[in-house]
């Protein structure tokens, strides 16, 4: 720790993400990245973009790529915010919305950036402690002194809520800010972007890193009444006017425009969980329904520590959480069809020899 640190640094714990392995030679089931390339159309707007307009500013505005979301969502466009990638709009988020002193609640299994953006930005809060089967207890999350963030499918345990569950959550909270983290809803849950219209107070943010396949070029959107869009942008434009470059304008737009593509990579995704879930299910493992794209899955009879370590040995990674209630669970990534055969043999083979 550095004398030259200010007191906000001191107290920062920082986010720690997955393992990325310099071999590509590896089965790589920990990030909950898509196994698939983006749509071909992405890669050609990319391509286009790369031309001598490099040496301009991007739109600050984004008005195409805002517009282009607010078709596909049925809102204005007024109503979108976009963002390099979504846990920027999630910072934005914690500092528009959520107030120092006043008490926000999210899970205590849960996406672990919102404790970290939490300290670093001075805001008090309250985990709610998931239900034995990793569901969340609605009322719990009621009259929130500060607002209420969540994602939805929940991360790491992909358990949904569904759109009646998220709408009894915001109405229990009419004067703050509740927030609806969606980066897994495309994986089979029910979106509350249906519900903006109704209530003031929701902000549900989205992600193309996921179900769309573009974690590499770092786009999130966030959607809500206009006037918390007009609070990101607040925020936005006191740190960085320009956060989206050309190249990823011009790819996220073509993403969103390929629905064929997206909904083909999607259902694969979906089959390849299901296929996975039932298959660890067989191995004797207790699979956590999931709406997501991976799987928390825990062996009665295996330390789960050890098996992501002896998992890793074999080039396959997985991710293992070292926290209360999910130590003995591992967060394992769908990837394609052929990668989960081979985590199923090698689990297959590993389960004799680790079994207490």
């Amino acid at each position: 720790m550095s004398k030259f640190w200010s007191s906000r640094l001191q107290r920062t714990e920082p986010y720690v993400p997955g393992e990325q392995p310099n071999d590509t030679n590896v089965i790589k089931l920990n990030t909950n990245e898509n196994p698939y390339p983006p749509s071909p159309e992405v890669q050609k707007a990319i391509q286009q973009a790369a031309s001598e307009d490099l040496r301009l500013y991007p739109t600050p505005t984004l008005q195409e790529l805002r517009q282009t979301i607010a078709e596909k969502f049925q809102v204005h466009q007024d109503q979108v915010f976009i963002g390099n990638g979504s846990d920027e709009v999630l910072a934005f988020s914690f500092m528009a919305f959520f107030e120092p002193g006043e008490t926000i609640r999210f899970p205590d299994i849960t996406y672990s950036f919102y404790p970290v953006y939490a300290k670093l930005f001075n805001t008090d809060y309250k985990v709610i402690p998931v239900n034995e089967d990793f569901s969340l207890p609605i009322e719990s999350f009621y009259d929130a002194e500060g607002g209420v963030i969540f994602p939805n499918p929940n991360a790491p345990t992909g358990r949904a809520l569904s759109l009646l569950e998220v709408e009894s959550i915001v109405n229990g909270n009419p004067n703050k800010v509740v927030i609806i983290d969606e980066a897994y809803i495309d994986f089979g849950g029910q979106s509350a972007v249906q519900l903006v219209n109704r209530y003031e107070n929701l902000l549900v943010i989205q992600t193309l890193s996921k179900s769309r396949s573009l974690a590499g070029l770092r786009v999130g959107f966030a959607i809500g009444n206009s006037q918390l869009i007009e609070g990101l942008n607040r925020i936005k434009n006191s740190f960085n006017s320009y956060t989206i470059d050309r190249l990823a304008i011009a790819g996220a737009k073509a993403a969103f425009e390929d629905e064929a593509y997206f909904e083909k990579v999607r259902k694969r995704i979906i089959d390849t969980r299901e296929k996975t879930a039932e298959s660890l299910s067989t191995l004797g493992f207790d699979v956590v329904e999931s709406k997501a794209n991976f799987l928390l899955v825990s062996h009665p009879q295996v330390d789960a520590e050890q098996l992501y370590t002896q998992l890793k040995e074999q080039n396959i990674y997985v991710r293992y959480f070292n926290k209360p209630r999910i130590q003995q669970y591992v967060r394992i990534t769908i990837g394609k069809p052929g990668e989960m055969e081979k985590l199923i043999k090698e689990t297959k083979h590993l389960i004799p020899n680790m079994a207490n």
